[in-house]
């Protein structure tokens, strides 16, 4: 062993409080606890123990995060790391649950804070605690100013995922400015083989999961647009270097959070790992008044012991049970169709009502009618802002369009694009300081639209007003939000020069406090977040909007490995895929109607296709599907997710398996992307069955080899597996099995 080597790992047993030889068993506690005496900390859920402390210093100090620990096992109090030389002081190699700025600290700070007087040094103290039924606070201060710092714990006892935020509260004499602040600094046991995975991409091109070791260094994964953003997405997960997708230890979270955010990894000088998530410090400056103070948003962070398919069935149950409106029980996603790609910017109120008989005609269960149904909204050059109906369009107003698409036995459902504005529009002539600005300076313009100004309260108050009356007055059920582009210039003239960084901050609490005003005033209304395809999502969103828009790429392929990506994180219940038209408009890809179905069925079932194009037997093929698909919507939307085949890295094929909640139901998805030569294909063994439970096997789509069996167990199905045929290229198949 070398000395590096001994050195870490005397570092990591003091920095585990001597955990090493403790006896795991997996059981749960129900309620958070403290040791007085210690003042050594711990939450416990299903499956995992967080554990922290109070070291001789008075500061706060992680301990241990991962499985279980038994009910019986005690840490002791925890101590600060040794110094390792006069560059690597004890504040840097400590791992702190929530360090400032100060003292030395040379790692990523939760907390930065400038003073009047220049002074930009925070070392935090501990100061007292509270326990409630599910969640640890604890107050903390700096050693000499009246800064405080309040930490809410809260764990999930069914899923063990732990939400983190923290509070600081301005209680000087004269203002702070905030210049970082997250929602928490989460530490990893000390280990030499991390691997860093998380979300890029662009538009069209969502959730590609991208994984690296984690190595002496730092890693930035943010958004600087205003918004979470296409390029990346807020959720990481650290795994070991033996870590699949079925077992092996996966540490995960995500940011809940839709501006501008930043989630830092870095492992330093001892090889200790930690990540920090919050607000985004570049360009931030957050000021605050004597008595003011400012929330973080919350991260979310849990552990499985069963890879990266444990870690995000973990942590889609979160998002069902704790997260979603309608939690615990989400309402399932209606099938929806959108008649965007049939008429772009061409609506009118017969041209609706013939695609909304079509749509009805296969099983659809709402109709959406896209942008321009509203202002002068010819194209994307004018009218947005003007939410009032076009009555060259619509002579009548929606209200027979509205009339006829219920009669038809769906609901009602329309874009929007609230936070946007064209020039060429009535709010902008007569507004056009509302929007985000500098003064004296070019506004720069992207899909001919700048961004409103959210935070003001004129703003948000006119976007309540216009919003509820449109709502008011027509029985939508629906709204398609929309945000366009990212931010540019983010000005606010009207603000004091040393407020106008409030922005970041008021700007999305102002849109959060907007769509939850709708939601009260309309109790029945569902919202799907949208922002040029998978421009935001996050754990924030979603806690307001019932579904999220996943890419504006519709092609079924490309969307495999979007989907692929998105599961990582988030629940396939909320992830909307279109049916579109082939070739498609991005790619030119003809595929099969039947294949574009299979591949939209694996999250929540749309339609964008322009039925006015469709033949007859495209009607009996949709028809059919969206019948099947009703029959297994819970198993999709609310079962268990097996990732059996990965699309990544140009696999040639894939395939997912979904499981009811009760074991009794699953289905299997299955896709061939280039057949190649004509080797066998192997069989696809399934996963999360109960193997003594007799399932019979029927084909959605496609078909098994003749030798598959009708009826067989759970282990026979996992075992020895299906063989799918499946020959060419952009071939798929479907199956449920049911059991007995």
């Amino acid at each position: 062993m070398t000395h590096v080597d001994q050195r870490r790992r005397t570092l990591c047993m003091q920095l585990l409080g001597g955990l090493a030889g403790i006896v795991i068993d997996g059981s749960v506690m129900a309620r958070p606890s403290v040791d007085e005496a210690t003042k050594v900390f711990r939450l416990d859920g299903e499956g995992v123990t967080y554990v922290f402390g109070v070291n001789s210093d008075g500061q706060l100090q992680s301990m241990y995060w991962g499985s279980a620990l038994s009910s019986g096992d005690r840490l002791p109090a925890p101590v600060p790391v040794p110094e390792n030389s006069s560059n690597e002081m004890p504040v840097t190699i400590t791992p702190f649950e929530f360090p400032g700025f100060g003292g030395g600290l040379t790692v990523e700070p939760a907390l930065k804070v400038t003073f009047p007087d220049g002074v930009r040094d925070l070392v935090l103290r501990y100061v007292s605690h509270q326990l409630d039924k599910d969640r640890i606070v604890v107050r903390m201060k700096d050693a000499s100013r009246a800064v405080h710092v309040t930490l809410t714990y809260a764990m999930d006892a069914s899923t063990g995922i732990l939400a983190r935020s923290a509070v600081v509260e301005n209680r000087t004499a004269s203002w702070i400015q905030l210049d970082q602040l997250a929602a928490a600094s989460i530490n990893l046991p000390f280990r030499d083989d991390y691997r860093l995975s998380y979300l890029t991409g662009r538009w069209g091109g969502e959730f590609t999961l991208q994984t690296r070791p984690i190595e002496p260094g730092s890693t930035v994964i943010e958004s600087r647009k205003g918004v979470t953003s296409h390029q990346a997405n807020p959720w990481i997960a650290i795994s070991q270097a033996g870590t699949e997708e079925e077992s092996g230890p996966v540490w995960f979270g995500a940011l809940g959070w839709s501006g501008s955010w930043r989630i830092h990894v870095d492992m330093d000088a001892l090889g200790g790992v930690r990540a920090t998530a919050g607000y985004n410090p570049f360009d931030f400056a957050y000021r605050l008044k004597p008595g003011e103070s400012l929330a973080s948003p919350v991260f979310h962070a849990g552990y499985s012991a069963d890879g990266f398919g444990g870690a995000s069935r973990i942590f889609h149950r979160y998002q069902r049970e704790r997260i979603l409106p309608g939690a615990p029980q989400p309402r399932l996603r209606p099938i929806l169709y959108n008649s965007w790609e049939a008429t772009t910017f061409a609506v009118d109120e017969a041209g609706q009502v013939a695609l909304a008989e079509k749509a009805a005609s296969i099983g659809v269960e709402r109709f959406v009618v896209d942008d321009g149904w509203f202002g002068a909204r010819n194209s994307d050059k004018a009218g947005l802002g003007d939410w009032v109906v076009n009555r060259q369009k619509f002579p009548n107003g929606l209200a027979p369009l509205i009339k006829r698409v219920n009669a038809l036995g769906m609901e009602f459902g329309l874009w929007v694009e609230p936070e946007m504005v064209n020039p060429d529009s009535d709010l902008y002539r007569a507004h056009p300081d509302w929007v985000i600005n500098f003064q004296g300076r070019p506004r720069s313009e992207a899909r001919n639209q700048l961004v409103l100004n959210l935070a003001r309260k004129d703003v948000y108050e006119h976007l309540l007003t216009v919003l509820d009356k449109l709502l008011a007055e027509h029985d939508i059920a629906f709204l398609k939000w929309d945000h366009n582009r990212a931010w540019s210039e983010p000005g606010w003239p009207e603000a004091a020069p040393g407020d106008q960084q409030r922005l970041y901050v008021s700007y999305v609490e102002n849109l959060y406090k907007l769509l939850a005003e709708l939601r009260r005033r309309h109790p029945k209304l569902e919202i799907e977040s949208c922002a040029s395809g998978g421009g935001r999502v996050d754990l924030g969103i979603m806690a307001l909007t019932d579904q999220v828009w996943t890419s504006d790429n519709t092609d079924p392929f490309d969307r495999l490995l979007i989907q692929d990506g998105f599961s990582h994180a988030y629940a396939p219940g909320i992830m909307m895929a279109w049916v579109t038209d082939a070739p498609n408009y991005l790619n030119k890809r003809v595929t099969s109607l039947e294949y574009r179905f299979l591949s939209s069925m694996q999250g929540s079932l749309g339609i964008g296709a322009n039925l006015n194009h469709w033949r007859e037997e495209d009607f009996a093929t949709a028809k059919r599907l969206v019948a099947e698909y009703k029959t297994i919507r819970s198993t999709v939307q609310r079962g268990k997710l097996y990732r059996l085949v990965s699309p990544q890295r140009g696999a040639a094929r894939s395939a997912t398996l979904s499981v009811a909640q009760d074991g009794k139901q699953a289905v299997l998805f299955a896709f061939l992307h280039s057949g190649g030569r004509r080797n066998p294909q192997p069989g696809i063994q399934l996963r999360g069955l109960d193997p003594k439970r007799n399932y019979s096997l029927r084909a959605i789509s496609g078909s098994a080899t003749a030798q598959t069996p009708h009826v067989a167990s759970g282990a026979y199905w996992m075992g020895r597996g299906i063989d799918v045929v499946l020959e060419g290229d952009f071939q798929a198949a479907a199956f449920v099995l049911e059991g007995a």
